[in-house]
């Protein structure tokens, strides 16, 4: 129910909240009463809108503070906006996607804006595809076996043999491009964060129109991005790549 709720981003009534449910009304609306008592969902009264309360905030804020990374990698983004004029990212893998977690935008008029919590496909977005081709190569490759590979822009990769083959150049190459794979327009490069183990715990991004970015710029906000991401891992005591 506070799943349904938090992606209703305008609010949902009870009526279709029980519908995407499948419950009875008086059985949502029994619920509804009980996680609003506890502050979890909150009820606008002119429209009879449910939106997630203060309770639930406090528990989804509680896992950004409990990954410190997020709070420490800030400063870094901020420098990198500062940098190249455009906005970035950091998301996580979580439930097989790319979900951002950060975001520092940049000031331009044309700019990404996504809100956090976003999940993008690992094979079409910047972020999934940094995550993925910093696996180890096992992992790596059980999780392409796993991937649908649904054809969301004309640049999209579909075929499962040249997204392993882009994978592993990436892995090389150490940031990753994303030409607009996820969105038509929009170009995005991405390089992950490292624990102290080597092993991927996020990526982090930077996204913009194609207007600005064209390939001579993607090359060089990649190795921007990468050296970003070096810096964060260092930082958080991890094992650069």
């Amino acid at each position: 129910m506070l799943e349904k709720i938090a992606e209703a981003k305008a609010g949902v009534l009870l009526t279709d909240l029980a519908q995407m449910l499948d419950f009875p009304a008086s059985t949502t609306h029994r619920l509804l009463n009980t996680l609003e008592a506890q502050g979890f969902v909150r009820r606008e009264q002119d429209q009879e809108l449910w939106f997630i309360g203060t309770a639930g905030f406090k528990i989804g804020n509680a896992f950004l503070v409990s990954r410190d990374f997020v709070r420490q990698a800030k400063p870094f983004m901020n420098a990198l906006v500062e940098k190249v004029g455009e906005t970035s990212n950091l998301s996580i893998l979580e439930g097989g996607k790319a979900v951002i977690i950060a975001q520092q935008q940049c000031s331009e008029m044309m700019r990404m804006m996504v809100p956090l919590g976003s999940a993008s496909p690992l094979h079409a977005s910047g972020v999934g595809k940094a995550i993925l081709s910093a696996l180890p190569r096992v992992e790596r490759d059980a999780q392409l076996e796993r991937l649908i590979l649904d054809r969301i822009t004309p640049w999209t990769i579909t075929n499962r043999a040249q997204l392993a083959a882009a994978l592993s150049e990436y892995a090389v190459q150490g940031w990753v491009f994303d030409d607009q794979e996820h969105a038509v327009g929009l170009r995005c490069v991405a390089a992950c964060l490292f624990n102290e183990e080597g092993y991927p715990i996020a990526a982090i991004s930077v996204s913009g129109p194609l207007a600005r970015i064209d390939d001579e710029r993607a090359n060089w906000l990649g190795e921007q991005v990468k050296a970003c991401a070096k810096e964060i891992t260092e930082y958080i005591g991890g094992r650069w790549v």
